[in-house]
């Protein structure tokens, strides 16, 4: 009996064991046949790609769609300027979900501040098209809500554009993305802050600390590591932090200039001009430069923390 019982529980093992692997073997496959096999693509990039050929009939070209790269080197430049002065702002913007974080996890009414946090969630949820349009309705120079409010103060004549204003433009997508994603951003720094000993506060505050001085000495410094780490994995994101959903739905005429980034001009080259080897092979330097700036993230990272992200 007993040999028995050992036997049929070595068998129910063994079969868990073939369920994990199997369900491991399929998540590697899933892996693999969504991003490596497309890697097969950049063989694009070397050909003058001609859609509805097979691509053993397209003709090699080497690598003249990296010369186009520099031989357009004015445009482009402007494009990766774009796509790391975007970037960049958002980098620096990135204290505004921590702070606002902080100032949730500091509201006495913890009802109030879950319904604040849902509703500020919200927009991660909402498409940038339906974005667009709110932002339209309330910005629109003829019937904007936004103008029609500013002209009971300065006059039936008054009139501002601000989604066509390429003075502002960079500032303008600032807003737009920290209104999308800051609430949802801020539910990482919750989710760090729940981690925190409940008894350090206590101790801080046998000690006579306020709560700004809790934050300062005891929040920021637990939190800390999460914030370095996203940081530093946005840094190395920065060729495609500056996303392509955003830039593309809020461009037009008067700011193209300002928000073309690397994704729009990979998309508009590729499938609007249908020059495939050309958006290929920058897609191809895209990916090589981010790979630069993952590692030195990472080495940013080993230099300030003493240790590496991977």
């Amino acid at each position: 009996m007993k040999q028995s019982g050992r036997q049929a529980g070595t068998n129910t093992f063994k079969k868990k064991k073939l369920k994990i692997l199997a369900i491991t073997m399929v998540f590697i496959g899933f892996i693999f046949a969504f991003s490596y096999v497309p890697l097969l693509g950049w063989i694009i990039a070397f050909l003058d790609y001609k859609p509805g050929l097979s691509i053993f009939s397209q003709k090699f070209v080497g690598l003249e769609n990296f010369k186009l790269i520099f031989s357009s080197w004015r445009d482009f430049k402007t494009i990766l300027l774009n796509t790391l002065a975007l970037s960049g702002i958002n980098l620096l913007a990135m204290p505004v979900p921590l702070i606002f974080a902080i100032l949730l996890s500091q509201m006495r009414s913890k009802r109030l501040s879950k319904m604040v946090q849902i509703i500020s969630s919200l927009p991660n949820y909402i498409s940038y098209v339906l974005l667009y349009t709110v932002f339209f309705c309330l910005l629109a120079p003829s019937d904007g809500a936004v103008n029609v409010i500013l002209r009971q103060f300065f006059g039936p004549d008054f009139t501002s554009n601000l989604l066509a204003d390429k003075e502002i433009a960079w500032a303008m997508q600032l807003f737009i993305g920290l209104f999308k994603t800051m609430g949802y951003s801020a539910i990482m720094y919750i989710a760090a802050m729940s981690g925190i000993d409940p008894e350090l506060y206590d101790a801080a505050e046998v000690d006579g600390a306020g709560r700004f001085a809790k934050v300062i000495h005891i929040t920021l410094p637990c939190i800390s590591a999460t914030f370095f780490v996203l940081f530093l994995l946005a840094i190395a994101n920065m060729l495609s932090g500056a996303g392509f959903e955003q830039y593309y739905v809020f461009q037009n005429p008067m700011v193209m200039s300002r928000i073309e980034v690397l994704d729009t001009y990979i998309y508009k080259i590729g499938l609007q001009q249908n020059n495939f080897g050309f958006a290929t092979s920058t897609g191809m330097l895209k990916s090589l430069l981010s790979i630069g700036l993952l590692l030195g993230a990472n080495k940013l990272s080993k230099i300030i923390r003493g240790e590496s992200i991977f």
